[in-house]
């Protein structure tokens, strides 16, 4: 009875958490028990089946609408269904009649389940929830009456297959062997996903007939098929379709691909801006003041009727920019899918009817059994059926850097059998991993979005926030919408108050005084329009499109348009290593050979202790050995290694793990190798050892041509040392051993240190020469030898150094950041010393206070730990993908602008939680890349420095429109206020036509020409500005104001007093002078346009010039259209032609800009910082004087 009270005694007490918890999570009822190993489905020896149907008759007299009742029939059910599944398919004929009683009892209990219970989850399968626990996180926060419905009862025979995709897909999710154990192991998998693990999936499979645990286990145990096979489908269309029942159950191999948005799309995607929405607004009212003004009134021989013209092309420049932004944004999708289309599909071999064949990738199910190979990259997920030596590359998928050892379902589930130890056992394969050794066969249990590879890439989300530019724009639009209004109105009252007291004394028809009235409300409409910033959304649309297309020839593809403007301002940057500072290619730098040849590559010298270079370069050392040295050395790595070569790309490289990929790239560098499958068809290899984790090494054996033997061995360097009796003391020498003694033990064991401290990954190669196989000594046949009978008597040929070379330039990049104010961190999944070495190496860390950390330590720290240690923390070694992600939140939450660097599936959500997302372009995954903002084509460090650098330009490029484009509406709009107040008329100095030239053609033509600006070098000298810096800073507005007030100035004064000071006279004279002081005015412009290329303070404004042709282009338009409007304008631009000497001064009031900009340049900045400092302070506390009375007020 001790059984069924310990099940009573637990139900009691979770009865109890349920009152007192409404919202208990019954779903953790299996896992959450004391005893969860005791609780296991292989119940004959610990629960005995007659408790279980005795406690399931006691569990329905209870109120089947309580929690714990439910989710206790449920687990009971699968308990029972599983021990049918024990009994039957592991034990013997004998063994399953001595176990009748049992059995019958069992199944008693599983008609009982068969009773209706109106619950949703005990319909979706009883044996489903205990697995499921493993997520009960995600059904936490889910009331009970969520969990019910009034669907109709399925019978449990109507099932096709005895798992659904769920439970498979948390299997492989939890990696919990004991769950694995509890489905039956290999062999339940197999029977519950009715395939065969020998001969694999039937080609004819089309439907199936319903699946029926009861009735199956009552079947022959001996059968190794237990289920029906497939049958003809009653209704006609599915019929003849391959693996229908199977493709529903479970879902095709078909990863989800987010739909792009069609042109139309993108267009609106363009459009939906703030400042376009006030472009367009100002359009409409243009245009509609403008077709009235053409139509509606009376037009002179100097007045021609183009008011319209103005509305019009405002709407042609929101065209262009929406076109222009649409454009982009489609040219960069079709970029992406190219990228991505030749890794969507490729082959896979399956075994289907015993049967050996390739497939597509998506045409793999679940039931599958697959090829694995050295260099697959695994399609789905699964569980290994059989294998040699298989190790996986699991760091795209998890972060784990180092190889896998995968074992076999069978040996796990028999480890688990036999109370071994099997918590290090790992059988699950995972898609997205990499086969580095090995080869075999898994199971297919999980595909498509239901895979580790698949549900990672549904949980990216898209974040359409806004960036910091943008945000900014729309603030500054709003601002500048606010003023124009306001400016306007207050220009409305006075020309109103004007014409009210003008109408006493009038003489005009009362149709006149309208007319006048509607004028007065044209002007104050037109100095709203004027001060609509329309060459601003172009501008930056320009910057942005130009720097993208730039950025692309710089390997950088920027699938998010604005992520380019927000890596100029980034302050941090959390990088990879492998891959990205390094070459990942795993390279021989150094090696001891013997005792005296002493080679080194310049990469293996770390910056941080340069006096640790010792050795000759490698190829002088090679040719300085003797040929029968070089022989060994060759035969050692060339035949004792488990790698081979494949093509790819036209290019021939070995594929393998990293350490023999390294040693045999040396061989073919410098020992001379051919083929790898030439060279090795040519020896005889008697025995092979493979790698072994304990030993920490692996042996080859191969008979000589003189009928000797002699064993190869690499691997731990500290372990084989100390296996040697003998050394080539001098291979230049010939290959002659001597006696090891102390002191060259000694020796080699400092240069080991040597090594390691460098973090150089070592191996050592030794021999052993063998007169007879097996050796004399041991028992047996060749193949009962041992590594311990080969272990022994070791010569010792040489200790190689290995790593994973910094990239070219990748030093230079990280010091360019620094300079740059950017601070570099790299997480890494590597071990803490080879993390460090890399960063010292590369200058991540540079100073004695810098933190290195590991993931485990990183996530043991409190909040104001981390809140301290952040700022000073380089490196995070055997980090997690959650370390990552939350040091990327941590950083945000500090007020930085973060960029992050990733390659694998694991990295997506630390780069979906980034300002901007680096992904590879080479060696990233498709989840990384739909994740990340801008793919490194070249997996390049180095190209996000030119990120920063153009995306500087992207911020400068606006900025100097946005000065350039601020001083025209502030003395546009200054010149029609004063004007039209001062005129009696009530007229503007410059006409609508004018305005039109110079507020739009010349603002859309600058933009062009200030936006295709490439980045100078010095751009990296300065700090990325804050997110609370403003927009417009205090050298701009200094700026702004001083050229604003010199072109007023010089404008006023010709337009109110140039009569006077040129003496003119006659009415064609005066005519002279208002086409000069329009001509003038563009001057102004078009060499302050020169003005603002330099925001800094540099007086060389034509610097770079020559290398913005486009910029050099723009000038030329914008001078000769002007020369020509001057010229054959005539009426519509209301000019008539000037003399000599008008031209003259116009040019040179107009050159005198450029000197005025370097007056200004020479004012420093904190006097006038502090004047807008205390004129901001007075502004606000005469609006907080105001909201005081007015409160009081309201009191």
């Amino acid at each position: 009875m001790d059984s069924l009270d310990l099940s009573i005694t637990y139900l009691v007490n979770n009865h109890w958490l349920a009152a007192k918890k409404p919202r208990f999570k019954g779903t953790r009822y299996f896992k959450d028990c004391s005893c969860s190993r005791n609780f296991s489905p292989m119940l004959a020896s610990e629960f005995a089946p007659w408790s279980l149907t005795l406690l399931y008759l006691l569990l329905a007299t209870l109120h089947e609408k309580d929690t714990v009742t439910l989710y206790a029939k449920e687990t009971l059910v699968y308990m029972c269904r599983a021990n049918v599944y024990h009994i039957l398919g592991f034990n013997s004929q004998k063994a399953i009649s001595q176990q009748a009683p049992v059995l019958a009892l069992t199944c008693f209990s599983l008609i009982l389940a068969e009773f209706p219970v109106r619950d949703s989850d005990l319909l979706m399968g009883a044996h489903q929830r205990p697995l499921e626990a493993d997520a009960a996180q995600n059904l936490e926060d889910k009331t009970l009456e969520s969990n019910r419905s009034d669907a109709p009862i399925y019978p449990l025979k109507e099932r096709k297959f005895a798992f659904s995709s769920k439970q498979l897909s948390e299997l492989i999710a939890s990696r919990d062997v004991t769950a694995f154990y509890a489905l039956g192991g290999l062999a339940g998998l197999e029977k519950g996903l009715r395939t065969d693990l020998q001969s694999g999936l039937s080609v004819d499979e089309t439907v199936l007939d319903g699946f029926d645990a009861v009735s199956a286990a009552a079947e022959d145990a001996g059968s190794t098929r237990v289920f029906t096979a497939a049958r003809p489908s009653p209704s006609g269309a599915r019929r003849h379709e391959p693996f229908a029942d199977r493709k529903d159950a479970f879902g095709s191999n078909k990863l989800p691909s987010k739909k792009d948005p069609n042109f139309l799309q993108l267009m609106w995607m363009a459009y939906n801006d703030y400042v376009l929405f006030l472009l367009t607004a100002a359009a409409i009212i243009s245009l509609g003041v403008g077709l009235y003004q053409t139509f509606a009134t009376p037009h002179g021989p100097g007045n021609p009727p183009v008011e319209w013209v103005e509305g019009v092309a405002i709407l042609v420049a929101i065209v262009i920019i929406v076109i222009v932004g649409a454009g982009n944004d489609y040219q960069k999708q079709l970029q992406f899918r190219k990228l991505n289309k030749k890794k969507e599909d490729r082959h896979v071999r399956v075994i289907r009817s015993a049967r050996s064949q390739e497939i597509s990738i998506h045409d793999l199910r679940v039931g599958d059994v697959v090829h694995l190979e050295p260099g697959d990259i695994v399609p789905a997920d699964g569980v290994l059926i059989q294998g040699h030596h298989i190790r996986c590359d699991e760091s795209s998928a998890t972060g784990e850097s180092d190889l896998l050892l995968k074992h076999s379902g069978d040996e796990v589930f028999r480890a688990i059998r036999d109370n071994k130890d099997a918590q290090n056992m790992d059988p699950f394969i995972i898609s997205g991993s990499k086969v580095a050794e090995g080869i075999g066969t898994f199971l297919v249990v999980a595909t498509g979005t239901n895979s580790s590879y698949g549900k990672i890439l549904l949980s990216l989300e898209e974040d359409s926030g806004f960036t910091p530019l943008q945000v900014k724009l729309s603030r500054l639009a709003k601002h500048i919408a606010r003023l124009g209004g306001a400016t306007a109105v207050i220009l409305f009252i006075i020309l109103f108050i004007k014409f009210l007291a003008g109408l006493h004394h009038s003489t005009q028809t009362p149709y006149q005084k309208g007319q006048q009235f509607i004028n007065i409300f044209i002007i104050a409409l037109t100095v709203v329009v004027i001060a609509v910033p329309e060459g601003l959304p172009l501008a930056v649309t320009l910057a942005l499109a130009f720097a993208t297309t730039k950025m692309l020839k710089d390997n950088n593809l920027v699938r998010q348009l604005q992520a380019c403007e927000t890596m100029g301002n980034a302050t941090n940057i959390c990088s990879d290593k492998t891959g990205t500072l390094t070459q990942n290619m795993m390279t021989v730098v150094a090696g001891t050979l013997g005792r005296i040849s002493q080679f080194r590559e310049e990469s293996a010298v770390s910056h941080a202790a340069p006096e640790k270079a010792e050795g000759v370069s490698t190829a002088g050392c090679v040719q300085s050995l003797s040929a029968d040295v070089k022989s060994i050395i060759k035969e050692s790595i060339l035949i004792n290694s488990t790698a081979f070569e494949a093509e790819e790309g036209g290019t021939r490289s070995f594929t393998g793990s990293k350490t023999e990929t390294a040693l045999l790239t040396f061989a073919r560098n410098y020992l001379g190798i051919g083929s790898l499958n030439v060279e090795r068809s040519n020896r005889k290899v008697v025995r092979l050892f493979p790698f072994d984790a304990s030993r920490k090494c692996m042996v080859t054996v191969v008979q000589l041509d003189n009928g000797k033997y002699r064993a190869y061995v690499k691997g731990a360097s500290e372990i084989l040392l100390e296996k040697c009796t003998k050394i080539v003391e001098d291979p230049t020498m010939g290959l002659i051993a001597a006696p090891m003694t102390e002191d060259t033990v000694q020796f080699l064991g400092q240069i080991i240190a040597s090594y390691a401290s460098q973090s150089l990954r070592t191996i050592s190669l030794v021999y052993r020469d063998l007169d007879n196989w097996p050796p004399v000594g041991t028992k047996g046949s060749g193949d009962d030898v041992t590594f311990e009978d080969i272990l022994q008597d070791l010569v010792f040929l040489g200790v190689m150094g290995i790593k994973d070379p910094l990239r070219d330039g990748s030093r230079d990049a990280v010091q360019a950041c620094q300079r740059a104010g950017v601070v570099v961190r790299m997480v890494t999944g590597d071990n803490i010393l080879t993390a460090k070495a890399i960063a010292e190496e590369c200058g991540i860390i540079s100073s004695p206070d810098d933190v290195v950390l590991e993931g485990r330590e990183f996530r043991q720290l409190s909040e104001s730990q981390r809140d301290e240690i952040t700022p000073r923390l380089k490196v995070i070694a055997r980090s997690s993908p959650d370390d990552k992600r939350e040091l990327v939140v941590r950083l945000k939450e500090m007020g930085e602008t973060v960029a992050v660097t990733g390659d694998g599936t694991n990295d997506a959500l630390a780069l979906g939680a980034a300002d901007v997302s680096f992904s590879m372009g080479i060696s990233g995954t498709e989840v990384a890349r739909e994740a990340s903002s801008i793919i490194l084509m070249d997996d390049n460090f180095t190209s996000i420095v030119k990120a920063i650098m153009w995306g500087r330009a992207v911020n400068d490029a606006v900025k100097k429109f946005l000065q350039f484009q601020i001083t025209i509406t502030v003395t546009s709009v200054a010149l029609a206020f004063v004007s039209a107040v001062a005129n009696p008329s009530e007229q503007p100095v410059l006409t609508a036509v004018q305005l039109m030239w110079v507020n739009l053609f010349q603002d859309t033509l600058a933009a062009l020409a200030l936006a295709t600006d490439p980045p100078p070098q010095r751009i990296l000298d300065r700090k990325p500005e804050p997110k609370s810096t403003p927009l417009i800073t205090v050298s701009m507005w200094k700026m702004i104001i001083g050229q604003s007030v010199y072109q007023l100035a010089v404008t006023l004064v010709l337009y109110f007093g140039g009569a006077a000071i040129f003496s003119y006279d006659s009415a064609y004279e005066r005519k002279q002078l208002e086409t000069a002081v329009f001509n003038t005015y563009v001057w102004m412009q078009i060499f302050n346009m020169y003005n603002n290329r330099q925001l800094e303070k540099s007086f060389n404004v034509f610097e770079g010039i020559t290398r913005n042709w486009l910029f050099v282009a723009v000038s030329l338009v914008m001078i000769g259209g002007q020369v020509l409007i001057i010229f054959v304008g005539g009426e519509a631009f209301s000019v008539v032609p000037l003399t000599g000497a008008q031209w003259g001064y116009c040019l040179i009031l107009g050159a005198l800009s450029i000197v005025v900009g370097c007056v200004i340049r020479l004012i420093p900045d904190g006097p006038v910082e502090r004047v807008f400092e205390s004129l901001v302070g007075g502004g606000k506390r005469l609006v907080d004087v105001f909201n005081v009375r007015r409160r009081e007020g309201s009191e």
